[in-house]
Parts: C-alpha cells; structure tokens; sequence
C-alpha cells in the first residue's frame, strides 16, 4: 500500500438491506440524518413549560423549543425567551423572588408576576451568585473579590480586599536622584512631605471598617473564592503559577492563507505539579491565615511502583502535594466540609473544618494504588465529587469505591458515625436530593452494567423504590413541585427523545419529542446483543455484537475499540459512536460479524475494570480483544486468519497495539487519531494511569505503540486529523517516521487538513470510513 499525506476522492459504497439500502454518505452525515436530538433539558422557573435545545428542520444549528402540557409539539421559543430560560437561578426556600445574572448585571425576578428588575450593574461584570442564609443577602464576585448585597436595605458592602502583587512594593515610594536632589536643596519640598506624613499619620489613627488589602504575591494566583452562607468566612486557594512549556501544532487551512501556530496541552509530567494554599478571611477578625494540612493520615505516603525503581525504593518521604476544593455548607453555615486530592491521584480525603481556627477534622480518607475515581468521584485533583448535607444540617453524604462498585454514604458530623445506603455489584451514577434533603434521587445500573435507572431512596431507610427501570438510559430532571419528571431517554436502536412521567413507582414514558428523521426510519437498523464472554483471567467481559444472517457470512469479523478508555459503549441504550454504530450495521450487511468490546479499563463495570490498565495500556485492554476474537472463532466460525481491527483515539492505541506487539492476530487494522507514544500526551489522563515518565518510565515503554513499529505485520492503515489538538498530528508523524526508518511498507497515512479531534465535516467522515470499508474489503474477503 502507498503512504498517502493528502486527502483522495471517496468512493460510495451502496449496501442492500431489506427494507432500504445503506449509503456511506448518508450515514456519515450523523445527526443530519438520524435526526439531531434533543439536549439542555430544564424546567421553567413555574414548572409549567419544559426548554430544550433542538434542531428538527436541519438548520445551521441548535434553537431553544419549549413544550407546556396540552401542546401537541414544541414550539420555537422567541430569542428574549430562550435567553432568559437559560440563566442560572438562585432562590432562597420558596421564596417567589429568584435572582440571577446576566451581561455581569445583578437581577431580581418575580416567578408570579413574570417581571425583571435590574438591581446592580458596573462596567466590571460580577460573578458567582450566591444566596446567604439570611433571608435578603447576596454574595458575588466582582474583580476577584467578594461583595455582600441586602435587598431589603438596598446596599452593598465589600468583605474582602485581596490583591495581586507585594505590599511593600506597591505602596514603595522609591527616591530617584533627582527626588532626593529636590528634598536636599528645598525646604519647600521637605515642608510638603512633612505634612503628607503627618496627614496620613492622622488618618491611620482612625481604624477604618473597610476590609485591609490582602497582598498574595505575583508568584500565585487566587482561586476558588468562596464566601459561607452567613457572610462571616471567605476561604480561597493560593494556586503557585507554573512556566510550563505548552506543546503547539501548525494550522495551515487559514482565512487569511497564513499559517497559525496555536498552543496546546500540557505533557505529562511531575513538573505540572504544583504548591497550593487554603486560606481563610474572617470578616470579623479581618484577618487572614492558612490551614496546615501536614497531619492529614498516609499524606507521606508513597506509591508501591516506587519498589520497581532503585532510585525511588530509599526516596526520602514528604508530604504529597494536595488541592483542597471550595468548601461545602450546611444551610446555616455553621458547618463546612471540604474534599481534598493529593496531585498524584492516590489519596482522597473529606475534612470537616473550624474556619474560625483554621483547624480540620479528617472525616474520611480513600486510596486507590491506581487512581481515584469512578462514578460521582471524578479521576482528576482538581474536581471534586458527589459531596453535600442532608436536612438535618449535620449528616453528609458521598460516594466511595471501597466495596470495588461506587455507592452512596452518609456520615453524621457530631456521632461520628458512616453508613453505607447502597450496596451492590452496580454503580451509583448520578445522584441528586428532594427539595427537603430527606430523599435521594439516584441513576444506576442496578438491573444491567449496560442500563441507566431512575430510583427514589429514603436517607432514613435506604431502600430502593424504582422509578424507571425498562432497558436503556434515563437522564431526569425533577419539576420544581418534584411531581413530574423530564426524560431523556433512548434506547439501543432509537435515538434520545424527551419524555414526561409521574413520579412514582414504575412510571409510564409520555412522548414530547420525535426526532428521528424519515430516511433513518427506513432502515432495519439492529438491536446489537449485549454479550459477555471470559477473558483469559476470568474476567467477565461485555460486548456488543453484530451478527449477519448465516447466508450472508462471509466468516470475516471487525473488532471495533471504542475512545476514551474510561467510557461505555456496549450498553443499551443509543452510541455516541451513531456513525460507526451505522456503519456496523452497513457491515453485517455485507456479511461481516462485528464485535465491540467494552474492555478493560472501560466504564460501568466497577473499580477492578476501571483501573485494570494501571501502569500497562495495551496489556488487558488489548489481551480483551484477542479474547473476544477467540470467542467468535469457536463460537461463531469466524476465520482466525480474516479479522480485522479498528477504532480511534484510544481504540486507533490499541489498533496499533494489536498490529505491533500481537503480529498476525490480525489482518489488518485501521487506527483513527491514535496515541503513538504516551510520553505526548496530556498530564491529567495519564499520569493517573501511567504515573509520569520521570518516575515510571518502564510503564511508559511497554505502554507505547512507537517503541513496537518493527513488529509490524498485517495491512496497517492510520488516519489522522492535522489540527487535532488533543492527540498531536505530530504523533503519527512520528510514528510515520518510524516506520519509513525501518523499511516497513504496508503502511499508510491519510491525513485531513482541517480536522480536529473530532471530525466535524462530512466529507471527511465519508472519505475516512471509504478507506477503512475498502481496508477490510480487500484485505479480510476472499479472493
């Protein structure tokens, strides 16, 4: 095969199926042709009308639609209308009064009156709204700093005076030699500085009641400025700023014909770790004080692969690195809870903390060997995760992998005593509480790792009421009355829609929306078999399968790789991937049986799946897909010698993984914007699974496509995006270097101009799966 750099015309390839024909450029289309479903679901402020993003006539883009009971469709909302539905509202209790913030403006609206009013507006916008305890009182933010406003008084007062830079340096008053010539030689001038002293003296006798400046230095910078409900404390984090050298890609399809340089991410690396802060401003003491953190319990800790490297084995211990989040409160803020991460992703602590000390309590520590994560506790330090209180002001709840599933605990702060709510081999995906804060709103796969259900869960009893259950995914958003429930909600085969239902035991779906356009109806289109089979570990595996009619095989296979490593895609309900879910159909048209794989490190299946790629991409997650291509060699008569493999971005890794370092399992592989070498990609990813190739370079090597290129055997196509910003196009340039220096031939690039990570243009979609049909259709077909 050639090594092509540039873009050629596609071919079109028609596929007869029963009903309709499947054509690659209808089905590269995406959502022009399935139709674009709806997104940005919410309630009015009354409850009495659903908004929602949309685009059913094929326009340019998305519009805002609502839908109120009694309509028989949505309709287009007017632009004042759409805008407005899309702010975001603070309320006090049920107060009628909301206030929100638009332009950098403060406003009030009346919910009865449907009436707006503009309370506060400078030319420096303000942010971050926040309803106080007291009833009345509005904190923001404005220009890094925090504003108390009462509604009922009508003023506003500044609590917090931080600034930028060194005080001695801003209030200097350095004398050049002709000051100092000038002071010397006139007493004039001396008279006048004399006064100016004694002016200020005075004025300094008289404590004023506006808050001190607060000087944090260049070196840092201020964030996660936070103020509690009764106004008395304001925490924030000193961040240290970083001169990290950024990667830059080169854009040569430009507007003016100039070529542009951006910048990029970040590689991985310990030097992106950083020393960080948590301050406290007491509004009272006007003063403001650090909390030392160094008694936190394993904060010395050090990760087992450190035992793999003599220079790590005798390292002297010290404190990890950690980010502490924006404080949590209760309703009176009169307690305040926080969760903090160590940089490397190991060690997960909750804290309850004195802010009038500056003292904590430790609540709760997690530690991950791998890294910490799963569902309601995100894999990266700088987040934070399923954290809040229940009515009683005192009770917290979270989420923590201990048993290998994420669940759902509580914890009360003055017995000191944990419960677990949920128990189980399934996850707690998503998790939201009642108005009252006596009742959990939960999504799960209680009934299926490939399910998304809706259940309501008492915090006094933990048992489990289901609310919607069928096959599937739910996305829900309560009405403000909490009695109606807006469904997102989908299906393998159909698309999402908008749906209305009770709340209530086993609800019935009420359809609002209809999507789906008339040519995708058309077609057949398959409900691929959620199957598992054994991985040679005894692991159970999951995955999608597409199988022809027997008349029809051709005993050729395709194994598909889904991106992102932590994600799902063999589940029940509608694929992001929608293109290549149509184009397996196209597939198995032909006669092909396809298989996707959710292998390891893949989400929905619990901690051991999660983080079964720790310190080795391309070990388990690649043995996963040898596994599942054995299994359709015994089970379904696939030829061994006729399967072919593909995906991109994760799945193009582990295409080339399979192609360089299990030579011959395959006949041929396509890998779409695929990582080549580890050690270039971005920090947060990776160095949670890899470590950092300063500590845990061996995990780095056996981990990378690139050190492989001489193993090459089988057809290898690789495609590429030249202006993706998140996997380099200078990864497959390097990789194509590689190849040419070892003399490797059945290779190929096809590279795409004015495409990013994701492909956004038809044409490129259609000329890409063209190459990948026709890859496979000379390659795993019979002569």
């Amino acid at each position: 095969m050639t090594k092509n750099i540039f873009v050629l015309a596609f071919l079109a390839f028609s596929i007869s199926g029963k009903s309709q024909s499947l054509k690659l450029e209808e089905i590269m289309k995406g959502d022009s042709f399935t139709g674009v479903q709806p997104t940005n679901q919410h309630w009015s402020l009354d409850g009495k009308k659903i908004y929602f993003d949309w685009n059913p006539n094929n326009d340019l883009g998305l519009s805002t639609y609502f839908w109120e009971k009694g309509m028989a469709k949505p309709v287009l909302a007017q632009p004042k209308e759409a805008a407005f539905s899309q702010l975001d509202f603070k309320r006090n209790g049920t107060s009628d009064i909301v206030y929100y913030i638009d332009n950098g403006g403060l406003y009030s609206y009346s919910i009865h009156n449907k009436t707006s009013k503009k309370i506060f507006q400078q030319s420096n916008p303000i942010s971050n709204l926040e309803v106080g305890f007291e009833a009345g009182i509005l904190f923001f933010q404005q220009n890094d700093n925090l504003f108390k406003y009462n509604t009922k008084e009508g003023t506003i007062v500044q609590i917090s005076n931080f600034n930028s830079g060194d005080k001695a340096e801003k209030e200097s008053n350095k004398d050049s030699f002709l000051k100092t010539q000038q002071k010397e030689l006139f007493q004039f001038i001396r008279d006048k500085e004399a006064k100016k002293e004694w002016n200020k003296a005075k004025k300094n006798s008289v404590k004023s009641d506006f808050p001190k400046g607060y000087y944090y230095g260049k070196k840092d910078e201020l964030q996660s400025l936070k103020v509690n409900p009764n106004g008395n404390f304001a925490t924030f984090s000193l961040i240290e700023k970083l001169d990290v050298k950024k990667e830059t890609m080169e854009v040569f399809i430009t507007a003016d014909g100039y070529n542009q340089s951006p910048e990029t991410k970040e590689k991985v690396s310990v030097d992106n770790f950083v020393k960080t802060k948590f301050g406290i401003y007491s509004v009272a003491k006007d003063s403001v004080y650090f909390v030392n953190f160094s008694t936190l319990s394993h904060i010395q800790d050090v990760p087992k692969y450190y035992d793999s490297y003599e220079k790590l084995k005798n390292k002297e211990k010290s404190d990890k690195l950690i980010t502490v989040q924006a404080p949590v409160y209760n309703a009176s803020g009169s307690l305040a809870i926080a969760e903090i991460r160590s940089q490397d992703n190991k060690e997960r602590w909750l804290i309850s903390l004195d802010l009038d000390k500056g003292t904590f309590q430790e609540i709760e520590h997690q530690h991950d060997e791998a890294w910490i994560g799963g569902p309601g506790i995100p894999s990266y330090a700088f987040d934070s995760g399923t954290l809040g209180f229940l009515s009683d002001n005192e009770t917290i709840y979270f989420q923590s992998e201990v048993t290998g599933y994420s669940h759902l605990y509580t914890y009360n702060l003055k017995a000191k005593k944990k419960t677990q709510l949920t128990n189980g081999n399934w996850e707690v995906r998503d998790v939201s509480l009642s108005k009252d804060k006596k009742t959990f709103y939960l999504t799960t796969n209680t009934t299926h790792p490939g399910n998304r259900n809706f259940y309501k869960l008492a915090a006094a009893n933990g048992v489990l009421e289901p609310i919607l259950t069928k096959d599937g995914a739910h996305e829900v958003s309560l009405s403000p009355d909490e009695k109606t429930l807006l469904v997102r909600y989908s299906y393998k085969n159909k698309p999402w829609d908008l749906y209305i239902a009770e709340n209530k035991k086993n609800a019935t779906l009420q359809q609002i929306t209809s999507s789906t356009t008339e040519e995708f109806k058309k077609y057949p289109w398959r409900e691929p078999e959620v199957i598992t089979f054994k991985a040679q570990d005894g692991t159970t595996v999951y995955a999608r399968m597409y199988t022809p009619k027997a008349e029809k095989s051709n005993k050729a296979a395709v194994l598909f790789v889904h991106g992102a490593g932590y994600l799902q895609n063999a589940h029940n309900y509608w694929s992001n991937y929608h293109r290549e879910y149509m184009f397996h159909n196209m597939l198995t048209d032909l006669g092909y049986t396809v298989l996707d794989i959710d292998y390891r490190g893949s989400d929905g299946y619990g901690r051991d799946v999660r983080t079964g790629i720790y310190r080795f991409m391309g070990g388990k997650d690649l043995s996963d897909q040898i596994d599942g291509k054995k299994y359709l060699v015994d089970n379904y008569g696939i030829d061994a010698n006729r399967v072919g493999i593909y995906g991109g971005s994760y799945g193009g890794f582990i295409t080339l993984m399979g192609m360089l370092t299990t030579p011959g399992e395959f006949a041929s592989g396509a890998a779409l914007r695929s990582v080549t070498d580890w050690a270039h990609y971005n920090h947060g990813y990776t160095g949670n699974i890899l470590n950092f190739p300063e500590t845990d370079p061996d995990a780095y090597k056996k981990s990378s496509p690139i050190y492989f290129a001489d193993n090459l055997k089988g057809n290898l196509l690789m495609l590429h995006g030249m202006v993706d910003d998140n996997v380099e196009y200078k990864d497959i340039v390097r990789m194509s270097q590689r190849f040419m220096e070892l003399g490797k031939k059945n290779w190929s690039l096809s590279s795409f101009p004015v495409e990013a990570h994701g492909f956004k243009e038809t044409y490129s979609w259609i000329d890409e799966y063209d190459r990948i049909l026709n890859l496979f259709n000379t390659t795993l077909l019979k002569k």
